[in-house]
């Protein structure tokens, strides 16, 4: 049975998203539209490496080429002249014992390999990730992964896998999908990037198998979500106080501070946090659009129900699902591999302060807090300008493998 929707209203639904669909104007060329179901393209089995040309794409063009051999099939050249090192990959691999949304794009095959751990929970990231991160496909292999209840993953799976749905068990599925890459791709080790709901799995992560990880990278990072709401909670009420918004005052008073028992509780707090977040951000938004791939109605509207589905489970009715259970710190404060953080220093979803003081405690061979002034929990031009220069001067030369 499909989770109950709560009457939230897509634009003041969420918290903890990165990328949110909802956070930015998104364009689409609607002209253009994938005609086969991409439950159609599965792999379930390393696929060796290959040279292959710009334009190869394993997935229906591929399972094309190789109609009639058993199996997933290596990507292969359609030109001895025009070979190249690029890899252009997607397709459903085994992971958890589902199969699980994966694409996996770069310029050079020899790059390190970059893996997103996107926000939500919910909001998987494959559909826009080409107009936000195609320029750092010269430097990196770029792979996005839909979660286990998010986006094409979700679209394979239903709504049967929720009772999966525990917290060690995505941190296990983030695992697991390394280890593919790192036998997929032949890499002793990648590099983490996780946002906002991404950034927990990111240090759960990082804390039980630094020897899959270069290094790992923070945005809008979470640390413990009951103080993380209450920090933001008083935050926003604080703002509203010193504009005399008496309206939001007296909603937000109304309301009290967290933790609250209801979901529906939910929609007040965050029309404010959404309102007062615009009016602190002056940092330029980065351009994002849909891949056409992604642009159908009916492709758009799983994504829809998988945000739903992943955002009433892991915060629940009653405000108490698996989401609200996070405390990082608890984990331990040792940590094997170099921490960043990049923080929108308007952020009053996930307060910087707490990010920085959580950073503080750890113990790293090199850590670093980067503040991005004008930006607020959504990543901004300049947020995505410093974690790529983070990444290109600090984290690649020590994670390029010869």
């Amino acid at each position: 049975m499909r989770p109950q929707r709560i009457a939230i209203g897509s634009k003041a639904k969420k918290s903890g998203t990165y990328f949110d669909r909802h956070s930015y104007p998104v364009t689409t060329n609607a002209a253009v539209r994938r005609s086969a179901d991409p439950g159609e393209v599965e792999i379930t089995m390393p696929i060796e490496n290959k040279t292959v040309s710009v334009s190869t794409l394993l997935g229906l063009a591929v399972i094309g080429m190789a109609l009639g051999l058993p199996g997933p099939a290596p990507a292969k050249s359609s030109s001895a002249t025009t070979q190249t090192t690029q890899l252009k990959e997607e397709g459903f691999i085994q992971i958890g014992g589902i199969g699980q949304w994966v694409t996996i794009k770069g310029d050079d095959k020899r790059n390190p390999v970059i893996l997103f751990l996107h926000g939500g929970p919910g909001d998987a990231g494959s559909p826009f990730a080409e107009s936000v991160f195609g320029t750092w496909e010269k430097d990196f292999t770029l792979v996005q992964w839909d979660q286990r209840g998010a986006g094409r993953t979700y679209g394979k799976t239903g709504p049967s896998i929720e009772p999966t749905m525990t917290l060690d068990r995505m941190v296990q599925d983030g695992i697991e999908v390394s280890e593919y890459l790192t036998k997929h791709l032949g890499k002793k080790k990648i590099i983490l990037v996780g946002g906002s709901w991404g950034s927990i799995l990111g240090i759960y992560m990082a804390k039980q198998r630094p020897d899959l990880f270069y290094a790992y990278i923070g945005m809008a990072q979470l640390v413990n979500e009951r103080a993380g709401q209450a920090a933001s909670y008083g935050r926003v009420l604080q703002l509203a106080r010193a504009d005399d918004d008496q309206k939001t005052v007296k909603a937000l008073e109304a309301l009290g501070p967290p933790p609250w028992d209801s979901l529906r509780k939910w929609p007040v707090f965050h029309k404010a946090l959404l309102a007062y977040q615009a009016k602190r951000v002056t940092a330029a938004s980065p351009p994002i659009t849909i891949d056409p791939a992604y642009a159908s109605v009916a492709e758009r509207a799983q994504y829809d129900d998988a945000d739903d589905f992943s955002f009433v489970h892991f915060f629940g009715m009653t405000m108490s699902g698996p989401m609200e259970t996070v405390d990082l710190p608890a984990l331990g404060t040792d940590f094997a591999i170099p921490i960043f953080f990049v923080q929108g220093q308007e952020d009053i979803n996930a307060l910087p302060e707490l990010a920085k003081a959580y950073l503080d405690t750890i113990k790293a061979p090199q850590k670093q807090f980067i503040s991005v002034p004008g930006t607020g929990h959504e990543p901004s031009a300049e947020s995505l300008k410093v974690t790529l220069e983070l990444l290109t001067k600090q984290v690649r030369p020590n994670a390029i493998e010869r």
